[in-house]
């Protein structure tokens, strides 16, 4: 039997969990300390406005062996963050958000496409104001690895979508304020 040097076990060991993550099905809880969905809207024609949600959780399950995978994601409406705490209250208010009758934001798949070992796209439903609506969301980076700092498997995304805010009922200053939305997600998870 031929001897395996020491040097060589231990960095084919050191990629073990790299291997394993991809190589079967895992559940992933959000990591909210690095999961933060965003969004980007026209303001008056003039300029981006851009917010995010502080407070979210939910788990994502992804086997690229079957190419199948689902996303289970709640954000706290009121956690909305745009650097201006005037403009936070509009939001929160019954012409935005309505977070005192809605404080929760859903979205929910059970699609994921793939491109060889790697998600593509997401296929689910965005439910915001008592209102369920398709929303696809196109992921344009994917790395999962074993993180030095927490010593568990962690993967990241980015990913996008669009939506049109009036389709869930959110009518407040059209046509001044933009009807469509981009939803802009960076999300960390932490193998289970």
């Amino acid at each position: 039997m031929k001897h395996i040097p020491q040097k060589t076990l231990f960095t084919a060991l050191s990629l073990l969990p790299f291997i394993l993550a991809d190589a079967r099905a895992d559940t992933f809880r959000i990591d909210e300390r690095h999961t933060f969905p965003s969004f980007e809207i026209s303001h008056l024609g003039f300029s981006t406005q851009r917010g995010r949600f502080d407070k979210t959780s939910g788990t994502v399950t992804l086997d690229a062996e079957r190419k199948t995978g689902s996303v289970q994601i709640s954000l706290e409406a009121a956690s909305i963050d745009t650097g201006l705490p005037e403009l936070e209250d509009k939001l929160r208010s019954g012409d935005f958000f309505n977070t005192a009758q809605y404080p929760t934001i859903t979205y929910q798949a059970d699609t994921v496409e793939y491109l060889g070992d790697k998600p593509t796209r997401v296929i689910g439903n965005l439910s915001l104001l008592g209102v369920t609506r398709p929303l696809t969301l196109t992921i344009e980076h994917y790395q999962c690895g074993f993180h030095p700092l927490y010593l568990k498997t962690v993967c990241g995304v980015d990913a996008s979508g669009t939506l049109k805010r009036s389709d869930f009922g959110m009518k407040a200053f059209l046509p001044m304020i933009g009807d469509e939305v981009k939803i802009i997600i960076q999300a960390e998870g932490f193998r289970q």
